[in-house]
Parts: C-alpha cells; structure tokens; sequence
C-alpha cells in the first residue's frame, strides 16, 4: 500500500497507520516479548499486542471492502469505529486489551460529528482522550508501564508546535520515547531486568507507525542505550532471566488464571463486575462501552470470575490461561513442560463443539458467527499445543487462506504443520475419529484427510435476507439447507427442510450420521432425524453433539 504524506487524518489514514502499525509490531513482536517482565513475566505481550492490532487492521480492511472501486471511501467515522471494535474483539493480553481501549478513546472523538478529516488539534484532543480513557479502564494504574508512556505521549503533542497531524504525531513519538526510557527508573522489576516496559514499547512502535502515516518515513527506532535505559533483549538475556525467576517466586502465591472474555452488558452491570472481580483478583483491565466490553483479570477462581460475567451479562469468547509450568506463576524450580510429539488443532463454531474437540485431546480455537478467528490467532493456538508437529482442522471453506498463513509462519518457527482443507466442523469430527499420535506423521495425515474428505457436509440455516441461490430465490426468513457449501434446498421449517437434506445426502449412500445441534434448534429434530434414519436407511448410524451458539441451528456429517 502506497504511503501519500498528508497532514490531516481521514479514513485512508486510519487505514494506513492500521497497516503500518500491524508490520512494525510484526517486526518488533520477538523483542517485546523478550523484554515482558511485567506484570507477568509470561514472554507473550509483543504477540498479544501484534494479535489485537491484527484484529483491528482486519476490521478496518473490511469496512473498505464494502466499497466497489470508484465509489466513495468509507468515512472517519466508519474507519476509526471499525478500528477500534476490531481491536475490542480481538484485544489479548493485559497490554493488548489496554491498547484497544487506548484505540477506543482516540475513536470516541475521531467519530463525533460528520466530519471527513480531523487536523492536528482534533488528533490532539483524540491522544488526550485516549490517554485518560486507558487510565480509566484499569483498575489500579501502575506508573512505568503502557500508561505512562500514553500519558507521556498525549502530554507532548499538546505542549508541541504545529496544526498538522505530522508534527502532532511526531510529539507525541518522541515523548512516548521519552517516557519508555524512564519507565526502569519507575518499576523495580523493569530495573532489575535493565529492560523497558515491554507495553510502552509496543505503544512506541504503534505511535512510530503513525508519524509514517503522515509523513511517509519511519522514525528513528526507539533506542534504550541512547535512551540511557540500558541494553535491550539479547545484551541483557541473564538479567531478564534473573528477573523473571524473581518475579516468579514472587507470582507462587499470586492468582493462577488469566481470564479473558468478551461481555454484552449495561453499563450499571458492569460497574457491579468491576467491583467483584477487583476482589477476586488483580491486573483487572474492563475497557469497552455501548453494550460491548473487553474484560481481563488475574485470578485464583477462573470459574468465579466467568460466573461475574454471567450475572452481568453475556460471556462470550471466554478465554483461560492457567500460569503454570514454566509460565509466570510456576515455582522458580520447576522445569517447563516438554514438547508432545503431535497435537491438533481445530477451528470450532460453537462452545459445545470446543469441549467436544478439546475432549478428544485437540487444541479448540472457538470462532463465533461473524468473527473469524485471524492468521496470528491460529499461530498462538499452534505454539499453546506445545508439539513438534501440528494437524491444523479449519473447518471452514473461507478459512482456507488464513489457515495458510497461520500454518505457513508456524513453520517458519521450526514447528511441523499438515493443514487439512476441512470444510465443516463435523469434517473436522471424521478427521479427528481416525487421529492417531503414534504413528508416523504423514500416515496419520494421510488418514484424516480421507476420513475427512469421505464426509459430506450440510448445514441448515435462516435467511437473513433476499438473495438469490442454487436453488432459486430465498426470501428473509427462509430456512436454507446447505449441502457441501451450496443451498440445495429451501423450505420454511427447520425440521422438514432438515429431513430433505438427510435424504439427500445419504441417495449416495453412508454408514454413519453426525447431526450437531446448535442452540436455536427446535425442539424434537434430533429425535425425528434419528426416526427418519433408522426407518429409511437400516446401515446407517446416527450420533448427536450439542454445539451451543454455533450460529446455524444445524449441522449434519455422512461419512
């Protein structure tokens, strides 16, 4: 993408720096994880901030998607909200949830009114803005972190020269340089290390990217020596080591989860979580508003800080991490654990499915309807596997090419990776039935990529508008029956357009039936399925799964 300088900020800016901000953390990703000591010294905030940027960029690259060549650009409205609840969805981490709200607050004064550009004050007033925001959605700020740098940063385009964005942005570049240097000097943990806040640094590399936005050249690169913060990473691997070991033994008695998960609630409700999960654990990080939030904490009661949510509203997206061998909260004695030989791991559209998958022994990443998990999602699923080689399950058409990617840079990390083109999660299911760790790896792929390819897959949907299809016209409100990605039939029952699909698939013949019941399925469709096979088709067998909140009410697999 071409780089034009210009001095105020629109939509193909935001697109931009969005862009620009995504490769230099891409860049940057392994020194910041190297320098993560604080808060926990778990090595991942480079990935995590690289992972939330991800999700922004996508969302911002798919709102420009919606408009054909030639036609008007999307607004600054439409960009920056676009950026901001990508990052909402996606944010990771401590660091990475802090940066979505940090995005959210610039975007709360870039969307106000109707205007296509901002200048330099408005960009001002949005790092003002976003500075304080941040601040706000963390429990108990803590200086020499993200925060400071933010503060830092909003503190230095003010005090600066200059109404054009590129002279507000580079202010506020150098005193977020400025601030990270200093960030030892105010954390005992970063001192010890001779390192820099790894958040701030990652703040740096975004405010970097948005100096190149508008001038077209990137900055000089952060340096902590000139800074007079010390060596960083590879000149000052045993200090971080020592470190790290100390703030392990610190962490032995401190909380054993991290929980993160995505909330629909008001905002009365989530004041009452705040409160609750401030008591149950620390680095509590609550960012979002207008009914969706991003919600991170540090806990010894997982179960009780996902049970918050459900009184509060609706938990989606839950995500545990537990702090164990090797990680932060290990004991400073204690090995980490070593590679398994194989593991597998599978996109899954439903919580039903996750648990069903994650019982058989794979890696669940949970994609729900409309959010797609993205490339950096799957490569971090692909390394928590922790196996030499990897058999990566997509289980959906479209996510072939991310799957790639996703596949393509685990390999580059001397990680072994098959991907198998399932298109269905009850492919998926085929695919894993036969999974054997014990043999060699190219049989084993061998054999899950036939069991899945012998699979037809259907699914049974609702229209949610006019199109036209295979099968000629549906309208709003339709049920569609799916077979192998294309609408064989359309119907206005669920469990009739159900039945006609079954007896579809199986005039080919099959032995065995998987039906996955999504929440929205009515009731008895399983039972009148199970019926309809056992009278028509005597061979065949037929097992049922509860998919949860998969988005189609039903799935069906005959192998």
């Amino acid at each position: 993408m071409a780089q034009v300088p210009q001095t105020f900020l629109d939509a193909l800016a935001v697109r931009t720096w969005c862009a620009l901000a995504l490769g230099a953390l891409g860049r940057a990703r392994e020194e910041i994880d190297a320098i993560n000591v604080y808060p926990v010294a778990d090595g991942d905030t480079g990935t995590n901030l690289y992972l939330t940027v991800e999700s922004a960029t996508g969302a911002v690259e798919a709102v420009f998607a919606g408009y054909e060549l030639g036609e008007e650009v999307p607004t600054l409205a439409d960009a920056a909200h676009a950026m901001a609840h990508g990052a909402l969805i996606g944010a990771r981490g401590n660091s990475g949830t802090i940066l979505a709200q940090l995005l959210r607050g610039m975007a709360h004064v870039l969307t106000a009114g109707e205007a296509t550009h901002i200048d330099g004050e408005g960009l001002r007033l949005a790092l003002r803005h976003a500075a304080d925001s941040a601040r706000q959605a963390v429990a108990h700020p803590v200086e020499g972190t993200v925060l400071s740098v933010a503060t830092a940063a909003a503190v230095a385009a003010a005090d600066g020269t200059g109404d054009d964005c590129a002279a507000v942005a580079r202010a506020a570049y150098a005193g977020a340089c400025e601030a990270l240097a200093a960030t030892p000097g105010q954390l005992a943990a970063l001192e010890r290390a001779g390192v820099v806040d790894a958040g701030g640094r990652g703040l740096v590399a975004v405010l970097g990217a948005l100096v190149e936005a508008f001038t077209g050249e990137t900055p000089a690169t952060f340096d902590a020596r000139a800074a007079g913060a010390g060596p960083l990473v590879h000149a000052r691997v045993d200090a971080v080591s020592d470190a790290r070991a100390e703030n392990r033994a610190e962490a032995a008695a401190g909380p054993a989860f991290e929980v993160i998960y995505l909330l629909e609630a008001e905002e009365h409700a989530v004041d009452r979580l705040r409160t609750r999960l401030d008591a149950l654990g620390d680095s509590l990080v609550v960012v979002g508003g207008d009914g969706l939030w991003n919600v991170h904490v540090h806990v010894d009661d997982a179960g009780a800080a996902v049970e918050a949510g459900v009184e509060a509203g609706r938990p989606h997206r839950i995500r545990i991490t537990h702090f164990g061998a090797g990680d932060a909260h290990a004991g400073g004695d204690r090995p980490p654990r070593e590679r398994v030989q194989r593991a597998v791991v599978a996109v899954v559209p439903g919580e039903g499915l996750a648990g069903l998958y994650a019982e058989a022994g794979a890696t669940a990443v949970l994609a729900r309807p409309g959010e797609p998990p993205a490339s950096g999602e799957l490569v971090d699923a692909v390394r928590r596997a922790h196996a030499h080689e990897v058999v990566l399950l997509p289980n959906d058409a479209d996510l072939r090419h991310t799957a790639a990617a996703a596949a393509e840079q685990a390999r580059a990390e001397g990680i072994r990776v098959a991907l198998i083109p399932t298109r269905s999660a009850v492919q998926g299911i085929a695919a894993l039935a036969v999974h054997q760790p014990d043999r060699r790896f190219d049989e084993d792929v061998v054999q899950m990529t036939s069991a899945a390819g012998a699979t037809r897959y259907a699914e049974v949907v609702v229209a949610e508008r006019q199109s036209w299809t295979m099968a000629g016209i549906c309208q709003a409100g339709d049920v569609l029956g799916l077979v192998d990605g294309d609408v064989a039939v359309i119907g206005s029952d669920v469990t009739a357009t159900a039945e006609t699909v079954l007896d579809r698939m199986l005039q080919a013949g099959g032995e065995l039936v998987t039906l996955v019941l999504g929440d929205e399925a009515p009731e008895g469709v399983a039972d009148r399925l199970r019926a309809r096979v056992r009278e028509a088709y005597l061979a065949v067998d037929t097992v049922v799964y509860d998919g949860g909140r998969q988005g189609a009410p039903l799935l069906i697999g005959v192998e």
